[in-house]
């Protein structure tokens, strides 16, 4: 009988026989047919009596006079001599006085199938066996924690947003940055995440926030300040949380991770915590005042405008003057032809109060990322300017159409 320990591969072979024939019918013709046929090296009762070739396993059920079944024969020989072994099995043309047929269907690799269920135990160590998360740096241990991580990430949505596997089932999800964030919380068992892929944010992204919790997890940099905003504009963020200054979520450990999202705050205060500004309110005014301006200040490339109606220096301290009030509430105003407010709405509900607007609004001044759909929708409702606080990625600006960033404004 064939030692487990020492199998190789695994013959299966299917059979079919025109009549009705037994087990030691099926064993008798693979013994007498192949006898010979391969020569003294390759005969099967001898391999089987060295322990080569394992014991002859035959299933067989007869219906409707003709008998149909399978064929399982172990074998430590090498892959070639298998292949031949097996091949010889496909010549046998009669079982006992019936006329038959025996096809190989597959030969299994035992230790293909054995590294696979390595590997997958191994997963599954890594990830609920461990008390920390810091594996030997050994090759084997870095290829399985590769693919734990890779297997586990998604993409959701007609964006193909990088994401984790819980993310659409889950009643709570966490938003990132980008793909590398999904892999790093993936391996701390963190599955509810989606990445927005970049500062122009998806409309994906807000319309699965509509019914979740959603907690905004971000790089502890002034492009998490930035992200915030836009994000802001376009979903619906519950909680903020924060990776510490100067670090990406992609670059935390565990334990920062942890800490972080324990720190998270919600929405409406998130902006009293970004870097460098804190925003006060007294007596019912919102007063911003701003820590160390110039040593967070970044300059922001001016882009080229061309045919656009300029704005005098009059009208541009009444902007600035509207700017400076705007600046950290996350609203917007509705300006006339005069550069009067006849209306305040925040900034996430602007695309859609904009586009309901009479004609008596001709500009608009938040705090906020102009977009290129806030910019089309402007465009669309014959808006003569507007003013944010950031250009987002615009690829069309219409020529009739002012655009402003705050920074620009004298």
């Amino acid at each position: 009988m064939q030692n487990s320990d020492t199998t190789k591969y695994i013959i299966y072979a299917n059979i079919n026989a025109d009549g009705i024939v037994e087990k030691p019918d099926v064993v008798g013709a693979i013994f007498g047919q192949t006898e010979g046929l391969l020569g003294d090296d390759m005969d099967l009762r001898d391999l089987q009596k060295s322990g080569r070739v394992g014991r002859i396993e035959v299933n067989i059920n007869a219906k409707s006079g003709k008998s149909s079944g399978s064929i399982m024969i172990p074998s430590s020989l090498g892959k070639v001599e298998t292949s031949i072994m097996a091949a010889s099995l496909e010549t046998i043309e009669r079982i006992g006085p019936c006329t038959a047929n025996i096809t190989v269907s597959k030969i299994e690799d035992i230790r293909a199938v054995k590294r696979k269920q390595v590997i997958d135990r191994a997963k599954y160590i890594l990830t609920d066996k461990f008390d920390d998360n810091v594996p030997e740096s050994q090759e084997i241990a870095e290829s399985v924690k590769h693919a734990m991580r890779i297997e586990g990430i998604t993409s959701y949505g007609d964006d193909a947003l990088p994401a984790g596997p819980n993310v659409t089932d889950s009643d709570a999800i966490l938003i990132v940055e980008g793909r590398a964030d999904v892999l790093n919380l993936l391996r701390y068992g963190i599955k509810n995440t989606i990445a927005v892929e970049g500062t122009n944010v998806s409309l994906t992204i807000g319309d699965l926030s509509k019914n979740k919790t959603v907690t905004v997890f971000l790089d502890g940099d002034r492009g998490g300040d930035l992200l915030l905003k836009e994000l802001l504009q376009i979903a619906d963020i519950n909680y903020v949380a924060r990776a510490p200054e100067g670090k990406s979520v992609e670059d935390l450990t565990q334990k920062e991770v942890i800490k972080a999202l324990r720190n998270k705050v919600p929405a409406e205060q998130a902006m009293e915590v970004s870097t460098g500004h804190r925003v006060q309110k007294k007596e019912g005014v919102v007063k911003r005042r701003i820590l160390n301006l110039s040593s967070i200040r970044r300059r922001v490339e001016k882009p080229k405008q061309e045919d656009t109606p300029p704005v005098s220096a009059t009208n541009e301290k009444a902007l600035k003057t509207y700017a400076e009030e705007l600046s950290g509430t996350l609203s917007a105003k509705l300006l006339n032809a005069d550069k009067k407010a006849i209306g305040d709405v925040a900034v996430r509900d602007l695309a859609n109060v904009l586009r309901e607007a009479n004609s008596d609004v001709k500009g608009v001044i938040f705090d906020g990322v102009i977009t290129q759909r806030i910019i089309d929708i402007a465009a669309e409702k014959k808006l003569d300017y507007l003013v944010g606080v950031k250009l987002g990625n615009i690829a069309n600006r219409p020529p009739s159409l002012k655009v402003l960033t705050s920074e620009e404004l004298k």
